[in-house]
């Protein structure tokens, strides 16, 4: 049995390793390129396992990946931070050009998607033979249906892309995460049948819990970002605001699930707030240049050891190899639904907003799926649907971060004006 310690230290190293032998061999995207070759370890160790079962290798490794429950370490340790960092770069003012599509393709397309791919998967389930009820196709739609924050602003440091369309990626997957997880935890408690009524769906209090935890989750955030630049206006230390910075994000965080609000919702802006009106009023040059650089750290250094656990928790998944036609049909599923996500809200707003060329394929193709997703399905309770819904998730994830990742820039090429680029 690891410790904690010794757990998180294998992990660093790990992800030191992987990186260097990437940048230096392989050269893809870094956090492409650690997910990859962490999935070719565990493909090799239970190879090995299969091949020469005395060895005993694969047996410690999972031992010690099981120790990391993955849920925790994600949507209760590494996003806040994740998040925060992502919120910390984007630019206020190009948020407020871009709100009515953000706002909308943020909620309403969260919802929209969900809906669709959860009908779809129910209704692939039943031709396949495998009768997923559809509560829990609804839950699968969910977990599925926002895009990753923590995946989509790593892709961005990679492309180049106009700044409008920037805008709306970036947003969209900073808000539409919180969204999504209000949306998971419903679905999942109708699924279960806890905390609604038992007869049906109370659509009342359904609402009722959305409005609560989303909204209480920006003005929890809010109220935390202005008390933290107001705390930074007072001195010049970079120090001491860096660590003023660290104390509201996880503090922010904290409350938040205690109080049962969105947690992700509050800590983006926490760091809008802080990113943008604590920039202007709150630090000085020195201290931008400081916090801004230690986040930039803090946001590589937990993408890496992300997307190695992404890879490294095959090792220990229960999947169900006879999902493998639903898991093949979910990947295009899943994209017909972000299309259509993506589709309705644009064209609407585009009769009284300008919509750059290509904003529709760029923001349909550049919605990556990543660590969250996989996080919210290994948080179901077992039961007989959860390998199935697990199999899905990693399938479109991986799907969307190899496939979809490496091949956006492209698709910009060719969609996207290049005098905007």
């Amino acid at each position: 049995m690891l410790s904690i310690f010794e757990i998180a230290a294998s992990l660093l190293a790990l992800s030191a390793f992987f990186g260097w032998i990437n940048h230096v061999f392989i050269r893809l995207p870094h956090t492409i390129g650690l997910l990859a070759m962490a999935l070719v370890s565990s493909v090799a160790l239970l190879l090995a396992e299969w091949i020469w079962p005395a060895l005993g290798v694969t047996d410690a490794v999972q031992l010690a990946i099981g120790q990391i429950d993955f849920f925790a370490t994600v949507m209760e340790g590494m996003l806040a931070f994740l998040l925060f960092a992502g919120a910390l770069h984007v630019d206020f003012d190009f948020l407020k050009d871009q709100k009515w599509a953000i706002g909308v393709m943020a909620s309403f397309g969260v919802v929209l998607s969900t809906v669709i791919v959860g009908s779809g998967f129910w209704l692939l389930s039943g031709l396949l033979g495998l009768q997923i009820p559809y509560t829990w196709a609804l839950v699968f739609g969910a977990l599925i249906s926002p895009t990753d924050p923590v995946a989509v602003l790593s892709l961005l440091k990679s492309i180049n892309v106009p700044h409008s369309l920037e805008a709306k990626i970036a947003g969209e997957s900073l808000f539409n995460d919180g969204v999504g997880v209000v949306v998971f935890t419903i679905l999942l408690a109708v699924a279960l049948q806890t905390g609604l009524e038992s007869d049906g769906i109370d659509f009342l209090h359904v609402g009722e819990l959305f409005f609560v935890e989303a909204l209480g989750g920006a003005v929890l955030g809010l109220i935390t970002g202005w008390l933290a630049y107001r705390a930074m206006a007072y001195m010049d230390e970079y120090t001491l605001e860096i660590l003023i910075s660290l104390g509201v994000v996880a503090a922010t965080y904290a409350i938040a699930i205690r109080l049962h609000i969105s947690g992700p919702i509050a800590v983006v802006m926490t760091g809008l707030l802080v990113g943008n009106r604590g920039v202007r009023v709150g630090m000085s040059e020195n201290t931008q240049k400081h916090l801004f650089g230690f986040w930039e750290l803090i946001d590589e250094i937990l993408n890496s050891v992300l997307f190695l656990l992404i890879g490294l928790e095959v090792l220990v998944l229960t999947l169900d190899p006879s999902s493998g036609w639903l898991v093949l049909a979910s990947i295009p599923l899943v994209l017909c639904a972000r299309l259509i996500s993506v589709f309705l809200p644009i064209s609407l707003l585009s009769f009284w907003l300008h919509f750059t060329k290509g904003a529709i394929p760029v923001l349909t193709w550049g919605g990556l799926r990543g660590g969250i997703s996989v996080a919210l399905a290994l948080s179901l309770p077992d039961n007989e649907y959860k390998p199935v819904i697990l199999s899905a998730t990693y399938g479109v994830v991986l799907f969307s971060i190899f496939v979809q990742g490496l091949s956006v820039k492209a698709l910009i090429n060719r969609t996207v004006d290049p005098t905007l680029l």
